[in-house]
């Protein structure tokens, strides 16, 4: 019976950290630490820029994710062998599989090919409301998460992939960097805005 009540106060806690967090309400919580003890399925809010490195430290089944993607090779050593100014934002839900589905993807068609790219990428976690981290989400209209952001040197958008890719993450992340897509690229049909399919 004590141990009874002691799990459920635990779950009452857990509620209201998740609660709070959603509402901005918490701090970042660091790269490797969880909200929850060892106990709990609850899983790490990540918010922030942070490194790949970061995020698979703290979200390690993404790890088992990678391996098992099947990213399109060519796409993976076009994204490798690409030179340009541009520069890509991953902004990703810890708590959210089409982020994992997603990145996963990304990261295996990187690795695919060898390795770094020309361009950075930067990552940043983001709330369930996605309205933190405020001073990255600042002007930028978020909808769903994945959403991976190519701008020019200058800061102008030149697409975005929101959600779920339609031909792959590597496929359509090419395509926007190379100019041959542009606009929003989504599998999503209910965007309030025209959707651009990426093309080859």
């Amino acid at each position: 019976m004590r141990r009874g009540r002691s799990h459920t106060g635990r779950g009452w806690l857990m509620i209201m950290l998740l609660v709070a967090a959603c509402q901005g309400q918490l701090p970042a919580v660091s790269p490797g630490s969880s909200t929850a003890d060892a106990g709990d399925k609850q899983e790490a809010l990540l918010l922030g820029e942070m490194k790949r490195e970061d995020v698979e430290v703290a979200m390690p089944e993404w790890v088992s994710s990678v391996v098992e993607s099947e990213p399109d090779i060519e796409a993976s050593l076009g994204l490798t062998d690409l030179t340009t100014d541009a520069r890509v934002t991953v902004f990703f839900g810890s708590w959210c599989s089409d982020s994992r589905r997603e990145l996963s993807r990304l990261w295996k068609a990187l690795d695919v090919a060898g390795g770094e790219t020309s361009f950075p990428i930067r990552y940043v976690g983001v709330d369930r409301s996605k309205t933190e981290p405020a001073t990255e989400l600042g002007g930028r209209t978020l909808l769903y998460v994945p959403t991976l952001i190519v701008e020019d040197r200058d800061g102008i958008e030149l697409g975005r992939i929101i959600e779920e890719s339609p031909h792959g993450v590597e496929v359509d992340l090419l395509a926007l960097l190379e100019g041959n897509a542009s606009g929003w690229i989504s599998a999503r049909q209910d965007l309030p805005q025209p959707v651009e399919r990426a093309g080859r």
